[in-house]
């Protein structure tokens, strides 16, 4: 089971049609939305399907339940040491909990900035410019949960706070500047940004007719770096900022079901097609986002998506690992329907940070 974008599909497509040619086992894949890949509970996949594509907060959550196997105990240690070396970022280190590898990356994402060539020069750079664009009706962002909640993340870090997940309060006194400047660029933007996700913004920011230049909080898609993929391809750059760090780390990783027949051969099509050599050649010139460092450093992939890769390698390399104990990912979408509900009627930040802490509180 993956999910239902090009993104997410077509390369996995791409390497079941190998790996059978290769004398591997013939294996067809499902798709289910981007909103139910980050909600829907992955035990439930785990007794219908071999092979789950996952989100890495689910972690914590999958680990309790005991449904996906420890790759550790399946993989070759050299293939493993393969893939952690080359990992983009905190991809690889985002699948391993409680002294276990549930997944291996095969996708590697965060929030960075995209911009459309010729509606604007070049990215932006600063904070004063977003909001000057903003103003101009030419830039939005994704508000639909849980991107709301990922851009406040991304702010706080952005703005040097360090979010403390293993503590009772998720965000510290320090972290008000960044609610305030995501409330005054969400009082800014077209109301219908609170039903967007980055799909929605991209798919907009692409039409021949749309006067959008700029999303400058939005997860990274290397689809829309293509020639011909929409009417207009649309660039990718890091953050508007000088030090791009802190960005809500996203991606996804391959995990093996604990309830299938052969987890054996199904964690060797997993470490198989999360190595180095299948991300950059197959995975990448599929329509897939690499998690692996051979595919964002090659400069033949890199030319095929308008420097998608080393545009916005700082922004992944400085991002932020989000918590990923069991209760986190019903936190994520209280807090992001709560946090819509402070945007929307002009909240202070003392009260809705309060509100949110009160959530994560909860949650542990």
């Amino acid at each position: 089971m993956t999910w239902d974008h090009p993104r997410g599909y077509d390369p996995l497509a791409a390497a079941s049609r190998v790996w059978a040619e290769m004398g591997g086992e013939t294996i067809e894949w499902d798709r289910r939305s981007l909103q139910d890949f980050e909600s829907y509970p992955v035990e439930e996949l785990a007794r219908r399907y071999d092979l789950i594509v996952i989100d890495h907060p689910h972690v914590g959550q999958v680990a309790d339940a005991g449904c996906l196997a420890a790759l550790e105990t399946l993989c070759d240690v050299h293939a493993l040491s393969g893939i952690a070396a080359g990992s983009v970022g905190g991809s690889f280190e985002s699948y391993n909990w409680s002294g276990h590898q549930w997944a291996l990356p095969i996708d590697a994402a965060a929030q960075v900035q995209a911009w459309v060539p010729g509606r604007i020069d070049a990215p932006l750079r600063d904070w004063d410019s977003v909001i000057a664009l903003a103003r101009q009706g030419r830039l939005t962002i994704p508000l639909r949960p849980p991107h709301s909640l990922m851009s406040l993340f991304t702010l706080s870090g952005l703005a040097g706070v360090t979010l403390p997940v293993d503590g009772d309060e998720l965000f510290p006194e320090a972290a008000r500047p960044a609610y305030e400047r995501l409330a005054a660029l969400a009082a800014e933007v077209d109301p219908s940004a609170y039903e967007q996700d980055p799909i929605a913004v991209l798919e907009a920011m692409a039409r021949p007719d749309s006067k959008l230049a700029v999303s400058p909080l939005i997860y990274g898609y290397v689809s829309y770096s293509l020639g011909g993929f929409r009417p207009r391809r649309i660039g990718f750059a890091d953050l508007p900022a000088g030090d791009p760090r802190g960005s809500a780390l996203g991606g996804t990783g391959i995990a093996v079901s604990a309830f299938g027949e052969s987890p054996e051969r199904a964690a060797a099509f997993a470490a198989w097609v999360a190595s180095g050599a299948t991300q950059r050649m197959l995975y990448a010139l599929s329509g897939g986002q690499p998690a692996h460092a051979d595919a964002w450093e090659d400069r033949g992939v890199n030319a095929l998506v308008s420097d998608f890769y080393v545009a916005t390698r700082k922004t992944l390399d400085r991002a932020w690992l989000r918590p990923r104990h069991d209760g986190y990912m019903a936190f994520q979408h209280a807090a992001s329907e709560r946090l819509n509900q402070a945007l929307r009627s002009g909240e202070t930040a003392a009260m809705a940070l309060a509100a949110l802490n009160a959530l994560y509180r909860n949650s542990k």
